[in-house]
């Protein structure tokens, strides 16, 4: 006698078990702050910090009718595309070199940890260690004026966009390299060899076989650099020397002067605007089917 198969009741109970940690954490930490924010964006204000439960739009018209607000997202848009750009071309190549041309898997490794070190030591540390090189007196400046390329120092390497965008790229092409990294290590090494040998050259083996093959990863760290600039401040305001500002700037000016309802409102706004980038990057590529490859 063949025994009788579980019960369809006990297997969703089962299957409810398995992913109830991950809904004890994500219930309270993640998706109640947001219900929260939500609530308060269609608050009104008394200007003093409390919040009065009346229902109103008038917190979106205020953003959303704001030229400060287009200037903004502009800028912000601007340092997320650049700063996206260089990580993607440093990320692809380092990761590029790693899988494919370092033939000994531990040195390999080495050099993959290698790119992590400056994640040990904090935020603030890694942006003050640009000073002594972007500086007016600083050692690029000093270098460029002692070999005669330049005549006077160039201002435009701190506190600006410029150094923005370097910070950016300095603190997030790990987010980069790590997913692309892990996709390229999936290539089958027998497949570039059987281009090689049809004739292929690196340029037809790099367009047609290792970038749609790590699509998933380029995917993957697209997403985390997006995310992360767009919800970035700090760099911005250390970095520009307060000479430009991100939308995260905005709202936090309004948390600043207690106008919640207006800051919670930017904040709704903002997580549409990145909900929508990064579902327009995963159109271009279904990652659970390139991971489960």
């Amino acid at each position: 006698m063949m025994p009788s198969p579980p019960s369809t009741s006990r297997s969703g109970l089962t299957g409810w078990l398995y992913v109830s940690p991950l809904v004890a954490v994500l219930v309270p930490f993640f998706l109640a702050p947001i219900l929260v924010v939500l609530a308060a964006s269609f608050f009104g204000s008394d200007g003093f910090g409390g919040l009065t439960p009346d229902f109103t739009l008038a917190n979106y018209v205020e953003v959303l009718h704001s030229a400060l607000t287009l200037k903004l997202y502009l800028a912000t848009i601007k340092f997320t595309v650049l700063t996206w750009i260089f990580t993607l071309l440093i990320g692809f190549f380092v990761a590029y070199f790693l899988v494919f041309h370092v033939r000994n898997q531990l040195l390999a490794i080495g050099l993959f940890l290698l790119c992590t070190v400056p994640f040990w030591t904090s935020n603030i540390i890694r942006m003050i260690s640009w000073i002594p090189l972007l500086g007016k007196e600083g050692l690029i400046n000093a270098a460029l004026l002692s070999t005669g390329v330049i005549r006077q120092p160039l201002e435009v390497l701190l506190f600006s966009d410029l150094a923005v965008v370097i910070a950016y790229v300095h603190q997030l092409t790990i987010f980069m390299i790590v997913p692309i990294f892990n996709a390229m290590a999936r290539i089958d090494k027998r497949l570039i060899e059987a281009a090689v040998d049809a004739g292929a050259s690196r340029f037809d083996i790099l367009r047609l076989i290792v970038v749609p093959m790590a699509k998933s990863g380029i995917a993957l760290g697209s997403i985390f650099v997006v995310s992360i600039v767009m919800g970035d401040f700090f760099v911005v305001k250390v970095m520009s020397g307060g000479g430009s500002a991100s939308v995260v700037s905005a709202f936090y000016e309004d948390v600043g002067v207690l106008q919640y309802p207006t800051a919670a409102a930017s904040a709704v706004l903002l997580t549409l605007v990145l909900l929508a980038m990064v579902t327009l990057i995963l159109r271009t590529v279904d990652i659970r089917r390139e991971i489960a490859r």
